[in-house]
């Protein structure tokens, strides 16, 4: 079959079309017969600084749409050629990826594998942020660092659907903002975007972070008060600004760190005074430490789709030997939305 390799960290360059041999599922795993592969800034940070990888050589990708090819021992939830969505611990860039049974979800009704494939990451994580780990209550207000990405798009619409009194998002151009504006956003805050060296274990690889000029403009659009949910995907400079830019009471989730910049602290001179409160989330992590919340919280994010509440769009699709091109379009930050691969 084939598969797209990773044999030594750096640029697109590196990604490299080899024919390997098809995985095998194991107990309670389920092997798949790819679609569609969603790509993610994960896969980015994996193959230019390692990020979540064991070892060398390695298959980037989270997610995947396609048919069940193979049950592992003790597996009964799916049968073999149903259509499923699936989150998976990498290999996704490949014809055959083994997956959890715990991470791999039936369709539901009228999701076609195209669209399957922009749901395994970005939605749950969407929904937790918007509900599980952010609380937003009706008549609240949320900031949402990448506003156009696809976490970004689903949060403004899910948002929205959630009764907010406001949903202002932070991009790094005009032609997000525009894109934002079309997806649930009220209000959306230009602040361009710098470039930092990713990673010392990094070649050619950089981390295009948004400067965190925003905080003025987040309080004047709220009558100075600031928001009660912020959401930052960045960290650095724009987790500290996030955090300055909560109302009394606010609170701050964290939800990754493409910056590469040092871990976050915060302790009492940050949290006391105003009663705020911050949080992390990674759906990669609670995959792993709680698969039945993540199983309970991907079932009420796919049913969003279905209902019509929310939608990601595919604004750029490469073949599987094209996954370079879409690194470098992912990576070039101008991309909105949900880029895939397209694998069957």
């Amino acid at each position: 079959m084939r598969a797209v390799q990773v044999q030594e960290y750096g640029g697109p360059e590196v990604l490299r079309t080899v024919e390997t041999e098809v995985p095998e599922p194991g107990p309670g795993q389920v092997s798949v017969d790819v679609a569609y592969t969603g790509v993610n800034f994960a896969d980015l940070k994996a193959r230019g600084e390692g990020y979540r990888v064991p070892s060398l050589p390695f298959v980037p990708g989270l997610e995947v749409s396609g048919q069940v090819r193979a049950l592992g021992e003790g597996v009964s939830d799916v049968e073999v050629g149903q259509e499923v969505a699936a989150l998976t611990n990498g290999g996704a860039y490949a014809d055959v990826v083994v997956a959890d049974a715990t991470t791999v979800f039936p369709l539901p009704s009228g999701v076609d594998l195209r669209t399957a494939a922009t749901l395994p990451t970005v939605l749950p994580t969407a929904y937790a942020l918007v509900h599980a780990v952010g609380r937003l209550q009706p008549g609240e207000t949320v900031l949402v660092q990448g506003a156009a990405g696809g976490v970004g798009t689903a949060v403004g619409q899910l948002a929205k659907a959630a009764g907010a009194s406001g949903v202002f998002g932070v991009v790094s151009g005009a032609a997000k903002a525009k894109y934002a504006l079309d997806h649930g956003y009220d209000d959306v805050f230009v602040a361009p975007s710098t470039n930092s060296t990713a990673s010392t274990n990094s070649t050619n690889s950089t981390a295009s972070t948004v400067s965190a000029g925003f905080v003025d403009e987040v309080r004047a659009a709220t009558g100075g008060r600031g928001v009660d949910l912020a959401l930052d995907p960045v960290g650095g400079e724009t987790f500290r600004a996030s955090l300055a830019s909560l109302a009394v009471f606010g609170r701050l989730v964290s939800f990754g760190n493409a910056s590469s910049a040092e871990p976050w602290r915060v302790g009492q001179p940050e949290l006391y005074p105003t009663g705020l409160s911050v949080s992390g989330f990674s759906i990669l992590t609670l995959a792993q430490t709680a698969p039945g919340a993540l199983r309970a919280l991907t079932e009420k994010a796919f049913a969003a789709v279905a209902e019509g509440v929310v939608s990601l769009p595919v604004t750029a699709e490469f073949p599987l030997e094209e996954a370079a091109e879409a690194h470098r379009l992912m990576g070039g930050r101008t991309s909105t939305g949900k880029l895939l691969l397209r694998v069957a």
